[in-house]
């Protein structure tokens, strides 16, 4: 009972923030030829060229392909709960789509809903998920180039779809309006991750210490350091094994 609570949480502090990133994207980017980045940015731009379905099922669409890809590099927490963050976000960005829209000049558009977007996509990535598309891409490219910062990854990334969203729309403005909702995103994103996304250290205490080690490292993608100590009633000598891990891998590390 008490991990089927654990997981119904988990679940619908996905659903929040991806209902919070859709409502941004429908209420403020979309109406106005904006863009957040990402796989829902290129969404936009494919309805706008062949406007034969919405942009909830052209994310979908383009998402499953990454999931079949990068499911097997991808930590299984985090491939489940990025497979029910799409389901959500498709969901919720065609549900809100009938949303009246509010009428707002394109540079309050682009900072309400890249700071709204930026909340929503927070509380996804607190909770160890994504929304699918351009986060499994800038996962699997940060575990093969290591030492590239992940803000650099996704930077580019969002960089190159602003553009192609200036290009495609014919006008320079929407493409400069869409960096500062990308820049407003990331900003927000950075606030809600740094601010709830607490560290923690565990001390493991085992004889399978080389396993667990192994682990941790290919598995979670964390540091270990071994702690030689010594059995005060044995007085048999003993690795222990010292790691920082985020909040939302707690569960994956007891596993």
């Amino acid at each position: 009972m008490k991990k089927f609570t654990e997981y119904a949480r988990w679940t619908i502090m996905i659903a929040l923030g991806c209902a919070v990133f859709a409502l941004g994207f429908d209420l403020f980017l979309e109406p106005n030829g904006l863009t957040a980045g990402g796989i829902s940015g290129i969404a936009l731009i494919v309805i706008h060229l062949a406007p034969v379905t919405t942009v909830g099922v052209a994310t979908a669409l383009m998402n499953f392909p990454l999931f079949f890809f990068g499911g097997k590099k991808i930590g299984m927490r985090f491939f489940v709960g990025s497979i029910i963050g799409t389901v959500f976000f498709s969901l919720f960005i065609d549900l809100f789509a009938g949303i009246p829209v509010p009428e707002t000049e394109p540079l309050l558009a682009a900072v309400y809903g890249g700071v709204i977007c930026g909340a929503g996509l927070g509380v996804v990535f607190v909770s160890n998920a994504s929304t699918g598309g351009s986060d499994i891409v800038i996962r699997l490219l940060k575990m093969k180039y290591r030492n590239l910062p992940i803000g650099t990854i996704s930077l580019a990334f969002d960089f190159f779809v602003c553009a192609a969203t200036g290009i495609v729309f014919g006008n320079v403005s929407n493409m400069l309006y869409s960096l500062i909702a990308v820049f407003a995103t990331s900003q927000m994103l950075d606030m809600v991750i740094y601010k709830f996304d607490f560290s923690r250290v565990a001390y493991i205490i085992s004889k399978e210490h080389k396993r667990i080690a192994d682990s941790i490292n290919h598995e979670l993608r964390r540091g270990v350091t071994y702690l030689y100590a010594q059995g005060y009633y044995t007085g048999n000598d003993t690795k222990v094994i010292l790691t920082a891990v985020k909040q939302g891998q707690l569960a994956d590390l007891k596993d």
